[in-house]
């Protein structure tokens, strides 16, 4: 097995993560219902903005974990944890974290963050930094942040391709491999923590 070929399918996995964490397809009705409020959605700017945050705590978020005395492992552990939560709340239709309802605010509030780049979604590229490389994190933000924008651009088209019941089915589907991620985050980082 190359390189290229690891790379490959580590990028593939992180990509995956991601994805099924921003849950964008999931989130596609609350979307509209935002749209439809704030009389529009400035699709890049809440792109830009949700990716801005992303790729600041790739970079940014170990030293200030260190800063508070928390090593990545730690985190991970803790992320995972949070991850499986919310794999649950996909599976089960419950809402353990209270979203945000201010539907006046601007369109980077309630879209960019807590929607896109939520706290699962922060804890998440977390809890990958202690298993992939930066460079592979990066690639697979960049790569979400170009499906986020391309359903944001389209989200009346996937609500009407997929409907109500595709919409569960897709959600509840992610749900399952996120819960299977956490399992693997929480497996891999707790070895080194439990003595």
């Amino acid at each position: 097995m190359d390189f290229s070929e690891i790379f490959s399918k580590e990028l593939l996995t992180v990509t995956f993560t991601l994805f099924a964490v921003i849950d964008i397809i999931g989130a596609v009705p609350v979307l509209i219902g935002l749209k439809t409020k704030l009389g529009g959605i400035n699709e890049f700017r809440a792109t830009l903005v949700s990716g801005a945050l992303m790729v600041l705590f790739l970079f940014i978020g170990e030293p200030f974990l260190n800063l508070l005395g928390i090593d990545v492992r730690s985190f991970a552990v803790g992320g995972s944890i949070v991850i499986f939560i919310l794999g649950l709340e996909m599976v089960l239709g419950a809402e353990f974290f209270k979203s945000e309802k201010d539907f006046r605010a601007a369109t980077v509030v309630p879209i960019a963050f807590p929607l896109i780049a939520g706290s699962g979604t922060l804890t998440t590229i977390i809890s990958l930094k202690a298993n992939y490389q930066e460079t592979t994190i990066l690639i697979a933000i960049l790569f979400n942040l170009i499906i986020v924008y391309a359903v944001l651009k389209s989200l009346r088209f996937i609500e009407r391709i997929l409907g109500p019941a595709g919409l569960i089915a897709v959600r509840k589907f992610f749900g399952v491999v996120l819960i299977a991620i956490a399992v693997k985050i929480f497996a891999t980082n707790a070895q080194g923590l439990i003595k």
